[in-house]
């Protein structure tokens, strides 16, 4: 299990670093089309049509990948406390839990985001011309990327090798 780990864990950082830029990237992106449908209503008095749902698309891929990237690292809002005054067999237990859980709802996400792309892809978005498909993929790909983030964290937490919210022993300090 430590050798898989060891595997994955450089594979994992790498994915989670893109989609921490893809976002990134999302984010400029949305930001840059706000400004021009500004421009284009208030300027140029012909208001772009296509930005908004463009915007909605590149919200839902920003936030989705910001999101399984805060799974990776932790980031997201958590009950620390009671992880922390619980004595160690719990707090292991309650580790395997959450990774389980968070497990299992990337798989449905992964599941029910690939459904609903393929039962929408072959209608066209009216403003973009694409696939409405496409409004679904982020939920399937953000699913994907908590999966296996949520995996490599069970690994670690059974390895012994996850260092979140472990107790220096006799001190009773985090």
């Amino acid at each position: 299990m430590v050798a898989v780990l060891k595997l994955l864990d450089p594979v994992a950082g790498w994915i989670s670093r893109a989609a921490l830029l893809l976002a990134g990237l999302g984010v400029v992106a949305m930001t840059v089309l706000v400004f021009w449908s500004i421009v284009g209503r208030y300027v140029f008095n012909d208001t772009p049509t296509w930005t908004e749902p463009a915007v909605l698309l590149l919200m839902s891929w920003f936030i989705l990948l910001g999101s399984a990237v805060g799974v990776r690292e932790r980031s997201h809002i958590g009950f620390e406390i009671g992880l922390a005054a619980a004595p160690p067999p719990l707090r292991l237990a309650m580790k395997v839990v959450t990774e389980a859980l968070l497990v299992g709802f990337g798989v449905a996400m992964v599941v029910y985001g690939a459904q609903l792309a393929a039962g929408t892809w072959s209608s066209l978005t009216p403003m973009l011309g694409i696939s409405q498909g496409w409004d679904y993929v982020p939920i399937a790909a953000g699913g994907a990327l908590i999966v296996l983030f949520s995996v490599e964290r069970l690994l670690m937490i059974l390895t012994g090798t996850d260092d979140t919210v472990s107790l220096d022993h006799g001190t009773g300090e985090i």
